[in-house]
């Protein structure tokens, strides 16, 4: 066995589990409380690398198969068979509903919507490069979302992913953004959401960054339709703590400033959501 010690780096990111794939190695290590990245953990699941922290090792075949439990236990009550990640024909079994999902009416609309939502994003310069993330929650555990490193501008229903509320990506042909975990603690969450928008409007990241909410009391469709804002903590983007700041929010809100990064709005359909971002930032 070939180890990579990356113990003294307080984030392992994909670029390290990439670099840890070129040079042969089939365990990386890291410390205690570190930080790895969504890219980095599927990156290990994919290239079979295990991963030890103080002693305890996980590979990505055992992370996978906790993450997707629900959905096997669902297809294994359907199926009669029992609830094993390692039984190929109820593994088959899920994979073709999963695909069927995927590719249903309603799935197909979402796509679209989500795809004509990232362009108006991108054409208010919401977002630019490849910033930016939109999902939908198709159904109880299961939710469409946006690729990573694609651009809003470009996006084609083809690019999108199908994901579980563990973040494990069920279907698709691109890898899903780093940032779904952000949208899975909503929709665990806020039960009635069905959309959720995250992006960077200039004005209103501006007061993200300097750490103040607008006030209220000013125009009427913004307390109308957004209402109080919050603003969370500074953690870093893609990770589960990230996610994790809009939990004291995510009840009384529908939208919230991401400390130093931007907005996320969620709300009944992908397009009310996209509403609450243009209506916040035309108010800040």
């Amino acid at each position: 066995m070939s180890t990579m010690d990356l113990s003294g780096q307080r984030v392992i990111a994909s670029r390290d589990v990439e670099a840890a794939g070129r040079a042969g190695a089939t365990e990386l290590v890291m410390r205690a409380g570190g930080i790895l990245t969504p890219s980095a953990r599927d990156g290990l699941q994919k290239l079979g690398i295990r991963l030890r922290i103080n002693g305890c090792a996980c590979d990505g075949g055992e992370a996978n198969a906790g993450g997707n439990k629900d959905i096997l236990e669902q297809a294994a009550l359907a199926y009669g068979r029992p609830s094993s990640p390692a039984n190929p024909p109820l593994a088959k079994a899920v994979n073709s509903e999963m695909e069927r999902l995927f590719h249903s009416p309603e799935a197909k609309a979402a796509k679209e919507e989500i795809c004509s939502v990232g362009r108006k994003l991108w054409h208010r310069s919401y977002v630019d490069g490849n910033g930016g993330n939109i999902s939908y929650r198709l159904g109880e555990n299961t939710v469409i979302c946006t690729p990573t490193l694609v651009s809003k501008a470009d996006l084609t229903p083809e690019d999108l992913c199908l994901v579980d509320l563990s973040g494990n990506q069920l279907a698709g042909k691109r890898p899903r953004t780093s940032e779904i975990f952000l949208h899975l603690e909503i929709y665990k969450n806020v039960p009635q959401a069905k959309g959720a928008v995250h992006c960077h409007p200039p004005h209103a990241t501006a007061y993200a960054i300097t750490g103040h909410v607008p006030p209220s009391g000013v125009v009427p469709e913004f307390d109308v339709f957004v209402g109080t804002v919050a603003i969370t903590p500074y953690e870093t983007p893609g990770t589960q703590k990230f996610a994790e700041t809009v939990l004291p929010f995510v009840r009384s809100h529908n939208t919230v400033l991401l400390g130093n990064h931007g907005i996320v709005c969620w709300a009944d359909t992908v397009t009310h959501a996209e509403w609450y971002a243009e209506v916040l930032e035309t108010y800040c």
